[in-house]
């Protein structure tokens, strides 16, 4: 089995992938801690053969993780932000300052669809853009819904946006103090990612697939505009591609790849961000 992890500040999460079929056979997640603990924090080691990571965590967590799994597993392999790697040039002005969950997303995405904006929407929503040709622009970083909301302190952060809201009832005025909050954050996330990809697109005169991914995706995809997709396994798919372990990935084929629909026409993109300026 191979072991997947994608250690977050806030969560970590992990997968075992079968290296004969590549196929997922179990997946969870765990609040990220100063030390991790083998059968609390992660699956049975005895059936694993081979590590991936991805990790935006303290370095201590990172170092004791690895010191952990290498006394363990045969293999455990660390992914990093680096100047190029398979095909896409870092924007970073320090590559290495780039968080490793972003690159990882951005390389997955142009692998997936040679040129892409990738949104993460978890604790922070960072939003990556990769021209066709592999060009890493950069990207931008706002709060993320439950950020936002913490930093309100009403006392409503226990009270969780619906997953499966419909996007109008989101985007209305709250009625009370915990709709109003939620509403509100809301309207923030999907008017950032709204605005900054048509403003990027319009600069760089094309029109990207969009991709987003992280634990409030789903929610956040109700209120985009454009054509998207959504795909979980986008860091992870970063880490097949880096480190392939198995024969479809050595082939190309990503897990849990989603089919990504042709993004809107540049022209009806610019004539959206036209309409919003002049609001």
């Amino acid at each position: 089995m191979i072991l997947d992890l994608d250690i977050g500040n806030t969560l970590s999460k992990w997968r075992l992938k079968d290296v004969s079929s590549s196929e997922i056979r179990s997946r969870g997640a765990v609040w990220t801690r100063e030390e991790w603990r083998p059968g609390a924090d992660i699956p049975d080691l005895d059936v694993v053969g081979a590590v991936r990571i991805s990790s935006v965590a303290r370095r201590a967590v990172l170092e004791d993780t690895v010191a952990l799994l290498q006394r363990r597993v045969g293999a455990v392999h660390v992914a990093g932000s680096v100047r190029e790697a398979l095909g896409v040039t870092n924007g970073y002005e320090e590559p290495g300052r780039l968080g490793v969950d972003r690159w990882m997303g951005a390389l997955a995405g142009y692998q997936l669809t040679g040129g892409c904006c990738s949104v993460d929407c978890g604790s922070a929503i960072t939003i990556d853009f990769v021209l066709p040709g592999g060009r890493h622009l950069g990207g931008y970083i706002v709060p993320g819904l439950r950020l936002m909301k913490e930093s309100l302190k009403l006392g409503t952060r226990n009270v969780a946006i619906d997953p499966d809201s419909e996007a109008d009832e989101l985007l209305a005025p709250g009625r009370n103090t915990v709709e109003a909050v939620n509403h509100g954050i809301y309207m923030a996330a999907v008017s950032a990612v709204n605005r900054i990809y048509a403003e990027v697109c319009d600069r760089e005169g094309v029109a990207l697939p969009l991709l987003l991914t992280g634990g409030d995706a789903r929610v956040v995809s109700r209120g985009i505009r454009m054509p998207h997709a959504i795909w979980p396994d986008m860091v992870y798919a970063g880490l097949e591609a880096c480190f392939p372990l198995t024969a479809a990935e050595r082939a190309g084929r990503m897990a849990g790849a989603p089919h990504v629909p042709a993004p809107a026409a540049l022209e009806r993109i610019r004539a959206g961000l036209a309409f919003s300026t002049l609001l």
